[in-house]
């Protein structure tokens, strides 16, 4: 299994286009934006269409065309982020049903099902504490 890399790249997206237009520019393309997260422009436009779709993000067409903030970084959470581009749950349970005669298999959803929870609480704690503003602080630090 590998891991999803869906949150960091739309917080990195979101984050660079609020800092390109705290330096005067009024609209990012998708192609400035895959550059600095290393993708293909499509990638980013997809990923943008989802940010859009929750409130985030918004596209401009014709002359110049763009995406820009829809709120400020400020106002911006990482749980908004995440649960823009990562619909339903962190984990999941087996994609079949286990043997239910076997004790474990009986069991094994219940109890991974109470884990599931407790970890989600906490992880969607965490991400509504952080803000993009924060993360650009952060990231500037590092500069």
């Amino acid at each position: 299994m590998s891991a999803n890399s869906r949150l960091i790249v739309a917080a990195h997206a979101l984050t660079w286009i609020g800092l390109y237009q705290r330096r005067g520019h009024e609209v990012a393309t998708s192609e400035q934006i895959a550059t600095s997260v290393n993708t293909n422009p499509v990638v980013i436009r997809r990923l943008l269409a989802q940010l859009r779709k929750a409130g985030l993000a918004d596209s401009r067409r014709g002359a110049g065309a763009g995406w820009t903030l829809s709120r400020d970084l400020s106002a911006i959470t990482l749980l908004d982020v995440y649960e823009a581009v990562e619909p339903g749950p962190v984990f999941a349970l087996h994609r079949s049903a286990p043997d239910p005669q076997c004790v474990v298999g009986h069991g094994i959803g219940p109890a991974m099902t109470a884990v599931y929870g407790r970890v989600e609480a906490v992880l969607r704690d965490e991400l509504a504490k952080t803000t993009l503003e924060d993360v650009l602080q952060d990231v500037l630090k590092t500069a």
